[in-house]
């Protein structure tokens, strides 16, 4: 399960804020394409498959108030979905703000990950996107590390 914490989040999370709080405001945006070497690298020429926000509705991603021991999971009354906008195989997401570009960035609050079918760190049904097709996260978590 391969897991990228930009700079801008690990910093702001050291500096001033939660992770839960810096996580505010956010989609997660599943790409087709060669993933990025860190998230604060260049989206290159990725394509945007899938845009999961609340309920579908463009709203922004919410969390439990308060963490399981070292897990965060996403809030248990949203679903996360969203309606594929082409068609691709899903390598890589990212969790972002929408003004973020994709370009390079060290201040840009992001999460980025690979996506599968099973052991990644967004698990999808299947990898093989249709645009107009809706795809549905049902369960998401992130786990901090304890050692």
């Amino acid at each position: 399960m391969g897991m990228k914490v930009s700079t801008g989040l690990a910093k702001g999370m050291l500096d001033t804020g939660s992770f839960r709080s810096m996580m505010a405001g956010m989609r997660l945006k599943i790409y087709a394409g060669t993933e990025p070497a860190s998230a604060d690298a260049d989206l290159g020429s990725a394509t945007l498959l899938l845009t999961i926000s609340t309920n579908g509705a463009g709203g922004a991603l919410q969390w439990e108030t308060n963490a399981v021991g070292n897990v965060l999971q996403k809030a248990s009354a949203d679903t996360w979905s969203g309606q594929a906008v082409a068609t691709g195989i899903a390598s890589f997401c990212r969790f972002q703000l929408d003004s973020d570009t994709g370009a390079g960035s060290s201040t840009e609050v992001r999460l980025q990950g690979d996506v599968g079918i099973a052991g990644r760190f967004v698990n999808l049904s299947s990898v093989s996107l249709t645009a107009g097709a809706t795809q549905t996260l049902d369960s998401f978590s992130i786990v901090q590390p304890l050692q």
